[in-house]
C-alpha cells in the first residue's frame, strides 16, 4: 500500500493510503498541545466562572469524540458525535470523564 496524500489542518493530519483495490483513509492528531493546556487549566482554579454560574470541566479533541461515537454505534462508519441524542452524549461524557483514563481531558477538579 502507498502513501498517494497528505493533508493537514491545525493539529489533524490526514493520509491516504493506495492500494490496489482499496484507500485506506489514516487521522492522526497531535493531542501534546490539548493535553498540556488542559493540564494548565486543572490547576489554574476551581474552573468556575466569576459568577460562579457556569464551570469549565474539560477539552476534548474531536476526533476523541468522533471514536467514542464509534465505540458507542459499534460501526467504524458512524462517528459523527454530534448526531448522537443528547442523553446519549452525556452519558458517553459522564462515564469517560469521571474514570481515570481519561483524566487528561478534564480541566478543573470534580465529578460530572
Amino acid at each position: 500500500m502507498s502513501k498517494y496524500s497528505t493533508e493537514k489542518e491545525g493539529l489533524i493530519t490526514d493520509v491516504f493510503h493506495q492500494g490496489e483495490n482499496s484507500v485506506v483513509h489514516e487521522r492522526k492528531m497531535d493531542h501534546k498541545p490539548i493535553l498540556d493546556h488542559n493540564k494548565k487549566l486543572y490547576t489554574q482554579n476551581d474552573g468556575y466562572s466569576a459568577s460562579k454560574e457556569l464551570k469549565r470541566v474539560a477539552s476534548i479533541p474531536i476526533l476523541v469524540l468522533e471514536i467514542w461515537a464509534k465505540e458507542y454505534n459499534q460501526d467504524q462508519n458512524k462517528g459523527n458525535w454530534f448526531a448522537l441524542p443528547k442523553n446519549v452524549q452525556n452519558k458517553i461524557l459522564k462515564k469517560k470523564l469521571n474514570s481515570s483514563e481519561y483524566r487528561y481531558f478534564r480541566t478543573a477538579p470534580g465529578n460530572l
